[in-house]
């Protein structure tokens, strides 16, 4: 029986959408789907959630918090607070994370049965362009969607072996803080891992063949980063490339292109994740695929009609929240919806590491490419002149990028908390606001979000806090 039905004894069941994995993509599909009166089976062969839930925002904010709770324990006498700091119980840290997760977890699973989605517990493997086969069962659907995520990706001759040279899953159950750790990769992943070890103690050692650290987001912002994690004692390598890696007595050690090396007891290779979709029948049932992802549309539409895609399956953003755009989209679209496709460039984007880096937008060069060089103003607002970043003594900076004469269309945030600030960045953004409307909107004082409100100031000419 799944979710009220005998699948198996009922030969002429076909179901409006059967959706292959029930990651963050796959999940809102089907939650959105079954509101709008479709009939689903959602098939996952681990756990609902996906990565997102289990081995990635979830549990990796988890472990950054705790570490922001180590570090504020070392600093509280700045604040006039007297603590001592003995240490990380990786066991309480665990425990920790996981009541996280679970509690989460049995929301989703109570959600997906409330809307009387068929929920099917296997490994499914495409059959034909209208069915998936799992557990020896067909579940037929007049619209198939491709949501089987991604995972850790390495690079040639380089082997994890979950030990010495671990992934990202690997290191988010580890049951030691390592003494040194080299980070294989400066984005998103290796930079929260950067974070969350140095605030439980390690020596830490980022490996980017990029000139800088988060090399997607603003050259501003990851800057501002670098100079950061210089004053943490983050240290990292950028601008030459990996070469390769070999065990020493006591770790690994790392050797660069220019002959450069490093050694550590760990090495975390975050270079990225990859998708999931060799050996599942795609390509057989007619689905393109480029370098392991589904070839899709704006709507998220395969060149085959009755199959889509979306999530980290897809060459789109890895975030689950465009997961979970994408999912809600092709549901609305086959409930005879006329959704709008996602604006990549107007989706927040947050690393949450210390501090967190939080952008929406274009940046500067993605601006200057678009509109020209001459028809770019940019501005920056320094942390030191808001009131509350000051009480919680982080430093930072609000970085605009207008459109001359136009809407602002771009935001680009570092600082502590900053990622609580990207909701109206977003609006900003994709309401196409020029700074003088923005600049009339009072914000609360003393709150992060006046450095936005200051910024717009600024922009718009008539600067409070700050200089002309």
């Amino acid at each position: 029986m799944h979710g009220g039905r005998d699948v198996a004894n009922d030969a002429s069941t076909v179901f409006d959408l059967v959706i292959l994995g029930g990651g963050s993509g796959g999940y809102a599909a089907a939650l959105r789907a079954a509101q709008l009166g479709l009939d689903v089976a959602l098939i996952e062969k681990d756990k609902l959630g996906g990565t997102c839930l289990h081995r990635g925002c979830i549990p990796t904010k988890a472990l950054l918090h705790a570490g922001e709770v180590a570090d504020q324990s070392r600093e509280s006498a700045e604040f006039g607070v007297k603590t001592s700091f003995e240490g990380i119980d990786m066991a309480g840290v665990h425990k920790y994370k996981d009541g996280v997760i679970s509690g989460l977890y049995k929301g989703l699973q109570g959600l997906v049965a409330s809307r009387k989605v068929t929920y099917v517990e296997g490994a499914g493997h495409l059959s034909s362009p209208t069915s998936v086969d799992v557990n020896g069962q067909r579940y037929e659907g007049r619209h198939i969607l491709l949501a089987t995520g991604s995972v850790p990706k390495s690079l040639p001759g380089l082997t994890i072996d979950h030990e010495r040279i671990i992934s990202s899953d690997d290191a988010l159950v580890m049951d030691r803080v390592p003494k040194s750790a080299i980070i294989l990769g400066g984005g998103v992943i290796g930079v929260e891992f950067a974070s969350v070890w140095k605030s439980f103690g390690a020596d830490v050692t980022v490996v980017e063949g990029l000139k800088h650290l988060v090399p997607a987001e603003d050259e501003n912002s990851s800057k501002l980063l670098e100079r950061a994690f210089r004053k943490r004692g983050i240290k990292f390598n950028l601008g030459t490339f990996f070469d390769k890696a070999e065990y020493t007595d006591g770790g690994v050690k790392v050797t660069l292109a220019d002959g450069k090396e490093f050694e550590a007891e760990v090495l975390l290779v975050a270079i990225g994740r990859g998708p999931v979709s060799e050996g599942l029948g795609y390509e057989e049932a007619g689905v393109a695929v480029d370098r392991g992802f589904v070839t899709v549309d704006e709507y998220c539409r395969t060149g085959v009609p009755t199959i889509s895609a979306v999530g980290d399956l897809i060459p789109t953003l890895q975030l689950a929240h465009v997961g979970f755009a994408e999912g809600i989209l092709v549901a609305e679209r086959l409930a005879g919806l006329n959704p709008v496709p996602v604006d990549y460039a107007g989706v927040p984007r947050v690393t949450y590491c210390n501090p967190e880096v939080a952008s929406v937008g274009l940046t500067e060069e993605q601006a200057k490419e678009r509109y020209g060089a001459d028809k770019v103003v940019t501005l920056k607002y320094n942390l030191a002149g808001n009131g509350k970043s000051k009480i919680l003594k982080t430093a930072g900076e609000v970085k605009l990028v207008q459109e001359r004469d136009g809407a602002v269309v771009g935001v680009h945030m570092v600082g502590d908390r900053m990622g609580e600030q990207v909701a109206e960045a977003q609006l900003i953004y994709n309401w196409e606001a020029l700074p003088a409307e923005v600049a009339q909107l009072i914000h609360a004082h003393p709150t992060q979000t006046e450095a936005l409100g200051e910024a717009h100031l600024a922009l718009a000419g008539k600067p409070l806090h700050s200089h002309d």
